[in-house]
């Protein structure tokens, strides 16, 4: 029987984005009958002095953790260190365990591990999906990491073999979709699956009946949240204005729940202007991610304008699923923004329109109303589009199609 083969850093029990999507597929097939194993790191996303078992079963999935240094995200060169680390453990572990007929799923952290993933793969007579979360090293080389800028046009050409060489790229976006086109990737080898939230994990708790609102304090007030990575592809400065223009005006309290590159750099901020009306929790876990992604009355989310269709913000399909409206702040023809318009359920303004982005908050605060239809249109265009059943189904149609599956496994469409 052929396997499926799963390559991320990261995988169950960590709570990263790419690990929750990750391990909601992996324990689906394996739920379907499929023979799917894992191959991953040692660590955890938030903690990377930790050191998880090399070799375990999960269920019914065979996970095997490879070992590579553990210098963290503190600084680009401890990084990087981390990647070549992961590269040479993986290339040797793919080797020995892929074998015929056998497809790998390579996801795109570390970056360019499709490279590797399509050597093996080629070399064993094995088949290759990349999974792509986002475009490397366009991301890194828009984030003004010098060295790329010599490396990228070898990169590219690296990258763009494992993707024209592949037996399917699955993508998250139609921008994303574009740009692979434009790089010569045949279109019969593109998919596109959104990423995805569980519409039974997350779902909507009102404002009077959820805990971690009394718990934390915040009984009486209009709650402007931002829940995942607070990293470098994202734009904080503006929400800081923001947050400024309601430093006098009690009613308005911005909480921040995650961590990342950029906390330290937005801690230091509101601490230099002063600003009270902040607060800081850390990531919380996933069995009450229906109370903390319903907190927020609503949630900002951000992205640098250069970086649109390198990388779709997942953490907006965790806010659709709790039914809040959603503050965008980047490109205004981008992937999330029109989701926004299309749907009714959010705004999205510029880098630095600090004044559009206040008013937009005041607007939603005075008017339930319109709060209330756009929170119910989140949730209602989440079930209809990205919810965790309709995300599942398409990855079964596509490994039925490949001939592994036998039968699809009922996934409903809809969710409540």
């Amino acid at each position: 029987m052929s396997s499926i083969v799963f390559i991320n850093r990261y995988f169950y029990p960590d709570h990263s984005a790419t690990s929750q999507l990750l391990s909601d597929l992996v324990f689906h097939l394996a739920d379907c009958g499929q023979n799917v194993k894992v191959i991953t790191s040692r660590q955890l996303y938030e903690d990377t002095h930790s050191d998880l078992p090399g070799i375990e079963k999960i269920g019914a999935v065979s996970v095997t953790r490879i070992w590579a240094t553990h210098f963290g995200r503190g600084n680009l060169f401890g990084r990087a260190l981390d990647y070549l680390s992961f590269y040479i453990s993986a290339f040797f572990v793919l080797f020995r365990m892929i074998n015929k007929d056998d497809y790998v799923v390579a996801k795109t952290d570390p970056p360019m591990i499709s490279v590797i993933a399509s050597f093996i793969t080629r070399l064993k007579s094995a088949k290759l999906i990349n999974w792509t979360q986002d475009l490397f090293p366009e991301v890194g080389t828009e984030l003004g990491v010098k060295i790329l800028e010599y490396a990228k046009p070898v990169l590219l050409n690296l990258r763009n073999s494992a993707l024209k060489n592949a037996w399917m790229n699955v993508v998250i976006g139609e921008t994303m979709k574009d740009k692979l086109v434009a790089s010569g990737v045949d279109n019969s080898k593109i998919m596109i699956i959104p990423n995805w939230s569980n519409g039974e994990m997350v779902y909507p708790v009102p404002a009077s009946e959820n805990p971690l609102r009394k718990e934390w304090g915040l009984m009486d007030k209009f709650v402007i949240g931002y829940s995942g990575n607070m990293g470098r592809a994202h734009e904080f400065e503006t929400i800081l204005g923001i947050a400024e223009s309601f430093k006098n005006d009690q009613e308005f309290l911005f909480l921040f729940i995650g961590g990342g590159a950029k906390k330290q750099w937005i801690e230091n901020e509101a601490q230099n202007r002063g600003l009270k009306n902040i607060v800081f929790k850390p990531y919380q876990n996933r069995d009450i991610l229906h109370l903390s992604l319903s907190l927020p009355d609503i949630h900002f989310i951000s992205l640098l304008p250069n970086l649109e269709g390198l990388i779709v913000p997942s953490k907006y399909f965790g806010v659709a699923a709790a039914g809040r409206p959603c503050l965008f702040i980047g490109d205004s023809g981008g992937e999330i923004s029109k989701i926004l318009k299309h749907s009714n359920c959010g705004y999205t303004i510029c880098p630095g329109d600090v004044k559009k982005g206040e008013d937009f908050i005041r607007s939603l605060k005075s008017n339930n109303k319109i709060y209330t239809d756009m929170c119910n249109s989140a949730r209602n265009m989440y079930c209809e589009i990205y919810d965790v059943r309709i995300a599942l189904k398409h990855w079964t149609k596509l490994f039925a199609e490949a001939g592994l599956l036998s039968i699809e496994k009922n996934v409903h469409e809809n969710c409540e």
